[in-house]
């Protein structure tokens, strides 16, 4: 079956020389039963594709479902520093919250980890919103001093969408996971190692007005260290969370899940090995399909290569997982979900001939395919 696709972003265009870290969201369907509009995120990097530097969040808006999309708007500037790591989520009302990071533009990674950047240059949670579909966006409000704990080293919002809770006893909850690490507690290490590596959400039962910190994992064991981590809303209300892993478990990948009553407050039980999901070490991104009740999975399924971008699917909760659809074999890295109409599964994710950070390119999957 032929499959419809777009190229929301190309490195070297628009302005920038990379675009990385993609988010789409659909906005509620207008009150005659229209379609949504789709809300296409990502890091616009000015001058490199480095992690780093002069990076702005960058949006399309696709009226279409996702078939063509409109001019580039940049949505968060931090002057010549970064913003970064979009985490958008459309409320019940059809405001668009957006929460996302920043840092100043010498602040990599690296330094950040080894505890050589100031808090103020550091990596700090910002929250703006759009109440017009992301044609016009509110002023950036930080919000670090409810997100981040004071010894927290490095620290990113999702990447990908966020949630509001549809069922359960916390409907209407946002919930944004996000991941950390934290100052080496093992002699001669110096913070930039992977047990140092942990996990979080971020909790909002008023709109995003005010947030505090759910769950945290951050045991430095050098088995299952969570990193960037997406999430989804199973029917009865239980979160389900999945991690990228960069010890040594089985597998790269490694999920949890935090119960209705508790609504991303504590999990079940600590991250565990998803040997099922074999990929690179990569961000990957869920999506619960309350119709026809399936889990969503995508990222690259090559194990030892960012490539072969897969959507597979789950009908056990996460339990267990077989390949739904494979889009190519061609290099590819991040990615994220979004539900279109009742037919359609968007893809958005970073894929090119001969590197995987060469586009953000968009496709359209039928339902029945997931199924």
């Amino acid at each position: 079956m032929a499959h419809e696709t777009s190229l929301p972003f190309r490195a070297g265009s628009e302005g920038y020389a990379s675009f990385r870290i993609p988010a789409v969201v659909t906005t509620r369907p207008p009150a005659d039963g229209g379609q949504g509009t789709l809300l296409a995120f990502a890091e616009g990097r000015v001058h490199s594709a480095a992690d780093h530097g002069d990076i702005d969040i960058v949006l399309k808006r696709s009226a279409d479902g996702g078939r063509t999309w409109g001019p580039l708007q940049a949505v968060a500037r931090n002057g010549t520093g970064t913003a970064g790591n979009p985490a958008p989520v459309v409320l019940d009302g059809g405001r668009t919250v957006l929460v996302h990071v920043r840092s100043a533009a010498t602040a990599t990674e690296d330094r950040i980890r080894r505890g050589l950047v100031s808090a103020a240059d550091a990596r700090r949670v910002w929250v703006q919103h759009s109440d017009d579909e992301g044609v016009t966006w509110s002023p950036p409000r930080e919000i670090t001093a409810q997100t981040k704990r004071s010894d927290w080293r490095w620290y990113a919002t999702t990447p990908g969408h966020a949630l509001q809770l549809r069922h359960g006893p916390h409907a209407g909850r946002l919930a944004v996971p996000a991941n950390h690490s934290i100052a080496p507690t093992v002699p001669g290490d110096d913070g930039t190692e992977g047990r140092y590596n942990g996990g979080h959400v971020l909790l909002s039962d008023d709109d995003g007005a005010n947030w505090r910190i759910g769950y945290t994992d951050s045991n430095p064991n050098g088995y299952i260290n969570a990193n960037e981590t997406t999430a989804a809303e199973l029917p009865d209300g239980t979160l389900y969370f999945n991690t990228r892993n960069d010890s040594p478990a089985p597998g790269n990948r490694a999920d949890a899940h935090s119960a209705p009553v508790h609504g991303g407050e504590q999990l079940i039980k600590p991250f565990r090995p998803q040997a099922g999901l074999a990929g690179p070490v990569v961000e990957g991104s869920a999506l619960h399909l309350d119709e026809p009740g399936v889990l969503l999975f995508s990222g690259p399924a090559d194990p030892d290569a960012r490539a072969l971008m897969t959507v597979r699917a789950s009908r056990d909760r996460g339990l267990t997982w077989y390949d739904a659809h494979t889009v190519d074999g061609l290099p590819a890295a991040y990615s994220d979900l979004v539900r279109i109409d009742a037919a359609t599964v968007g893809l958005l994710y970073e894929t090119g001939d001969f590197s995987p950070y060469s586009t953000i390119t968009f496709r359209r999957i039928p339902v029945e395919e997931l199924a």
